[in-house]
């Protein structure tokens, strides 16, 4: 079982297909308002902050469009900065080689997927 102060539900596992549309949340990156993602990738779940490293600006194309055509990479919508879906780390276009998407801690268990916040990226305030 997964303590529920620990952790955020974000959606159901079969929500994520393998290479295609992502899953957007709300959170606090930085002490900014950002939003954060997870894709499945070769089976695996991944989660990151949605800003490119090249520019702060959101990657998706049309929300929760992270990959490439071929489905291999996250490409960024605005500068074309590829990066590897399981770590994030950029593969091309204006970051070529430095810099990478900041990780997030997701798992999937029991059939959900969840993220565990952490001091940098944490969930929004409730109202």
């Amino acid at each position: 079982m997964v303590a529920a102060e620990a952790v955020i539900e974000l959606c159901a596992a079969d929500a994520l297909r393998d290479g295609s549309t992502g899953i957007r949340f709300e959170l606090i990156a930085g002490g900014e308002r950002a939003t954060g993602f997870v894709i499945r990738h070769r089976g695996r779940v991944h989660g990151y902050v949605n800003r490119c490293a090249h520019v702060a600006m959101e990657l998706d194309w049309q929300p929760g469009e992270f990959f490439d055509f071929d489905r291999e990479f996250l490409v960024c919508a605005t500068h074309g900065a590829l990066y590897e879906p399981n770590s994030g780390a950029c593969a091309g276009g204006p970051c070529a080689g430095r810099g990478s998407l900041r990780r997030l801690d997701v798992f999937e268990r029991d059939g959900t997927i969840y993220w565990r916040p952490d001091p940098f990226a944490r969930a929004p305030e409730r109202r």
